[in-house]
């Protein structure tokens, strides 16, 4: 068959575009199996702290039916007029997960223009590069502590946020301390969230429930299973035992490693959220090479077709012309 330059330059610009974008396929398929095993291993670590949570709720709980949450007067637990707002926000190191970054930055932004348009000073605290970044360039007068997130967090690192928010609560630095984060909901959605860590509310502390998430693969297909697990039931302290130290000092003295586990669990579901925003996004953009493939494939094999066409139309043609 012979072809013209012009379509020659045109079969082999078809033909390279699709081998890259079946290699553009193959790294984003790759993609997204990399980040499911690591939301496999995200909800492990999830699971893996959850007795000592519910170890730390059962005694909390049986320590207020004890003394009564009304007559608690413990620093971490008391209310006080909102001059200064601690805004921790929680984002990813890196992007590749869809809008799972934009979405959060954008919460916090409201929260703060909120804050700000009631007269209330505004600190920020970011943990991910990405927060990090954004604050430094637009709102670099309100930071006053960076941390970075990684992909498996862990309790050393939760320690440290946590430290911080203590000694800036406890020092009268700020009255209240607010995580903004992506709460995870299924593996197609996450809610970017606020909610109020400092000053801790007793009755939240003994009542809170618990979610796991199970990432679980069906028909090639992967899905996540939801397990609502309720409160720890309150540790029963018979009244004639004898505490060493006063009771409400013992809750005085755990109160910080419940704050450290919530931050912790805050982390890892920002995390998991991260990793589901990423399989996502790379299984949408293997979707659409493979149909950008599938169009390409057919131009190509129109444009072979013409081309035979053109030829046979020439030949007949010049046929013709020899037999007149």
């Amino acid at each position: 068959m012979l072809v013209t330059n012009c379509e020659l330059n045109l079969f082999l610009a078809i033909r390279d575009r699709i081998v890259t974008v079946k290699n553009t396929k193959k790294i984003t398929l790759a993609m997204k199996l990399v980040a499911a095993a690591k939301v496999r291993r995200a909800q492990d670590a999830v699971v893996a702290t959850r007795p000592f949570s519910e170890t730390l709720q059962s005694v909390f709980g049986g320590l207020i039916e004890r003394l009564g949450a009304d007559s608690l007067d413990l620093p971490l637990l008391t209310s006080r007029e909102v001059k200064t707002a601690t805004l921790v926000v929680v984002t990813g190191d890196r992007g590749l997960c869809g809008g799972y970054n934009n979405f959060i930055i954008k919460k916090a932004e409201k929260r703060i223009e909120d804050l700000q348009a009631q007269g209330i000073k505004v600190e920020i605290i970011t943990v991910g590069k990405k927060g990090t970044v954004f604050m430094n360039r637009y709102r670099k007068d309100l930071v006053v502590a960076t941390y970075e997130c990684g992909q498996n967090p862990s309790s050393v690192e939760a320690t440290a946020i946590s430290n911080t928010l203590l000694n800036r609560f406890l020092g009268d630095n700020t009255d209240t301390v607010e995580f903004v984060y992506t709460r995870f909901v299924s593996l197609i959605a996450s809610t970017p969230s606020s909610r109020t860590l400092l000053p801790c509310s007793a009755t939240g502390i003994e009542t809170q429930e618990d979610e796991i998430f199970q990432l679980t693969s069906k028909d090639g297909d992967f899905s996540v299973e939801k397990t609502v697990i309720p409160a720890a039931e309150p540790q029963d302290f018979p009244s004639e035992m004898i505490f060493e130290q006063d009771p409400a000092q013992i809750i005085n003295s755990m109160l910080p490693l419940y704050l450290n586990g919530q931050v912790l669990r805050m982390m890892q579901e920002a995390v998991a959220s991260e990793l589901a925003a990423r399989m996502q996004a790379m299984q949408s953009a293997s979707d659409n090479a493979s149909d950008l493939e599938k169009n390409l494939s057919q131009q190509y094999n129109r444009a072979r077709q013409a081309a035979v066409t053109q030829e046979i139309l020439e030949i007949v043609s010049g046929a013709q012309a020899l037999e007149e």
